[in-house]
């Protein structure tokens, strides 16, 4: 393989959970989400005693009592969450410059080259985990392997408290055996289309070419082709800074109903708001953004003067920038929603923000 690099993938095991647990011994050992009950309200984040019960992030909070009547809610503490990110931050850049932040709890380490100068990244991710657990009393997961999505697969193998390790040698092999919901860029709706048409694992995907792949599920299919060939040539960034969160979907078939369109753009909504929350994301422009059938793009925007608080609003916006997207002459086989123009982090009302997804 070529781009014989040491990357190391850390995750944070169940974080915002587990720190409230960690910081209330009561709550140990309980079935417990971060977020807040209620009619509107939604799940944050969830312990893993509560996972056993299917009660995971973005569901529901009804849902979620549904499925785990003794469950606990918490509301966030954002200010507690970026404090220990930071402290663990600080732990990562002992070994490397190259750590390139995802989120709250987890990042990427090109520890090719290192500040020790350890030889194995095995030996670095061991540590790495040994400190984070003795200064946080927090666990975490390492990947460690010659690229990003091999590292980031690797981390989540054998959580929590986990490190998997893939092997060059081991990185074709690895791949197809993985289920494709496992592929970087394979969602709920994408993984459901894959299905339908016979790709159930990283070797059915492989069959395919890229032109191929490119026409069914757009620009992406590049990246599924070489990822199901255990390729990524992306560079740990250190220096980057997150300017939008979105999600988007490319349909099977193309649509031109007006009550499909807007399924999937909730789908795609949730998804992007989902991942603003767990990485405190806060923005202020809504653009839903739309491929035509034959590959025209458009894309309707909205600007507030305030950020974008709650899941209501954003929904709302959506709907009517969905709305002013023309398919009377042609069809949509392309419907995403982007959320950018970044507000700085505001501890002040960070904590306040609701992760409401409606009623389900």
């Amino acid at each position: 393989m070529s781009g014989m690099r040491k990357i190391i993938h850390i995750d944070m095991d169940a974080f915002y959970a587990s720190i409230e647990q960690r910081d209330d011994p009561a709550l140990r050992g309980r079935p417990l989400a971060v977020g807040y009950p209620g009619e509107r309200g939604v799940v944050a984040a969830a312990s893993y005693e509560a996972r056993a019960f299917g009660v995971r992030s973005a569901l529901s909070s009804r849902a979620a009592l549904a499925r785990c009547p003794q469950l606990v809610f918490v509301p966030a503490r954002f200010d507690v969450y970026e404090a220990i990110s930071l402290q663990i931050r600080r732990i990562l850049l002992d070994y490397t410059d190259r750590v390139e932040p995802l989120s709250l709890d987890e990042a990427y380490l090109d520890v090719t080259e290192n500040r020790p100068g350890i030889p194995f990244a095995t030996r670095i991710a061991r540590e790495i985990k040994r400190r984070i657990l003795k200064e946080t009393h927090l666990t975490a997961s390492a990947g460690v392997s010659v690229n990003k999505f091999l590292a980031k697969i690797a981390s989540d193998y054998r959580k929590p408290d986990g490190l998997f390790v893939v092997l060059p040698h081991q990185a074709e092999t690895f791949v197809e055996g993985l289920k494709i919901e496992r592929f970087w860029g394979v969602g709920r709706v994408t993984a459901a289309e894959m299905h339908r048409l016979g790709i159930h694992t990283g070797a059915d995907l492989k069959k395919y070419e890229e032109h191929e792949l490119v026409r069914l599920f757009g620009k992406i299919g590049s990246t599924y082709y070489r990822n199901a060939r255990a390729l990524d040539d992306r560079e740990v960034e250190p220096d980057r800074v997150r300017k939008s969160v979105g999600a988007e979907n490319t349909f099977a078939a193309d649509i031109d109903d007006g009550d499909e369109l807007r399924a999937r753009l909730r789908d795609a909504a949730v998804e992007a708001w989902d991942h603003a929350g767990r990485i405190g994301f806060v923005g202020r422009t809504v653009t839903v953004k739309a491929k035509y059938a034959d590959f025209e793009r458009i894309t309707r925007s909205r600007t507030l003067p305030r950020p974008v608080r709650d899941f209501a609003a954003l929904w709302e916006i959506a709907c009517g920038l969905l709305d002013a997207v023309d398919v009377s002459q042609k069809k949509i086989r392309l419907l995403g929603l982007v959320l950018s123009n970044r507000e700085p982090p505001d501890r002040s009302t960070s904590s306040q923000l609701e992760f409401d997804f409606g009623e389900n």
